[in-house]
């Protein structure tokens, strides 16, 4: 609900209403909450309960440095190592990704979107950097869902996406890791040209 944007940032997390919502008991939803506090999606205030975390310029730009570091390291790694089961699988997710999107199932592309990236992050062969990968993907995941892209957003990014499998499938490491840098600071301009800011 928080990646989907149905929880907006700064919403109060109560765990009755929650837990009476999901159809469960309190301590799933509770141990849930600090779960999602451990990936900085949620942020617990002692005495005053928990609310989605604010969005902001200075986190998303935080957000993107550090994928841009922990994601080029496991592209250039995966490179070296793709091989033809693993680009089946991200062409699949590539494919299903655009046709989800162009039918309207922002769900379901979300899901596929991930696979395309972590099908090549586990072609690292690093048991660690998916895992590092995990909570800034997360967090990244509610600003994306905050911006609605238009045609032409999706039509750059699609791009870039295929270059990235492309270097990949060519075993150019170097070429894979441009094109994954491209890839994130093209993302975060779009989603920063699409954040609404407060006038002063």
């Amino acid at each position: 609900m928080i990646l989907a944007g149905e929880l907006p940032a700064g919403s109060p997390l109560r765990l009755t209403d929650l837990a009476g919502q999901l159809d469960m008991s309190p301590m799933p939803v509770r141990d849930a909450m600090r779960r999602l506090e451990a990936l900085g999606l949620v942020e617990i205030i002692p005495h005053k309960g928990a609310k989605v975390r604010e969005l902001s310029e200075a986190d998303l730009r935080d957000t993107y440095e550090v994928r841009v570091e922990l994601e080029s390291l496991a592209v250039g790694r995966a490179a070296l190592h793709f091989d033809a089961e693993a680009a089946a699988r991200a062409e699949r997710a590539l494919e299903e990704h655009e046709s989800l999107l162009a039918n309207g199932d922002v769900e379901g592309a979300r899901r596929a979107h991930t696979e395309f990236h972590f099908t090549i992050y586990h072609a690292s062969g690093s048991r660690w950097l998916p895992r590092a990968i995990e909570p800034v993907w997360q967090n990244n995941e509610r600003y994306r869902f905050a911006s609605k892209p238009d045609a032409e957003r999706r039509r750059l990014s699609h791009a870039e996406h295929r270059a990235i499998l492309d270097a990949c499938i060519a075993g150019d490491p170097d070429r894979a890791t441009a094109a994954l840098r491209d890839h994130l600071e093209g993302a975060m301009r779009r989603i920063l040209a699409g954040m609404t800011r407060p006038t002063s």
